[in-house]
């Protein structure tokens, strides 16, 4: 298992309950894949700093995860043609930053 972590921006939603369950749907993914949730960092709503699909804003949050390999490839595909997400960035951690906490 590889400790990797997850960015995503969504599309920003009136209601707290709809950025909740894009989360969850992410979130989802990643259990249903066999991985496993370490956190998740919801950081709400912040303006970004430069329109992306004609949106000043986005729903931010961070899940960091334990996984296999093949994991993060398909999860990428599948925030790739997501309509609700703006933008996705997957890292592998070292083992360092693991360790660290």
């Amino acid at each position: 298992m590889n400790h990797y972590e997850v960015m995503v921006v969504f599309t920003p939603e009136p209601e707290a309950e709809k950025n909740a369950a894009a989360v969850e749907a992410v979130s989802g993914i990643i259990t249903g894949g066999g991985g496993t949730i370490i956190k998740t960092d919801a950081w709400g709503m912040r303006k970004l700093a430069y329109p992306i699909k004609k949106k000043n804003e986005g729903y931010y949050a961070v899940i960091e995860f334990d996984a296999a390999a093949e994991l993060p490839k398909e999860l990428d595909r599948r925030l790739r043609i997501s309509d609700s997400v703006l933008r996705h960035l997957i890292i592998a951690k070292d083992e360092k930053e693991k360790a660290k906490g």
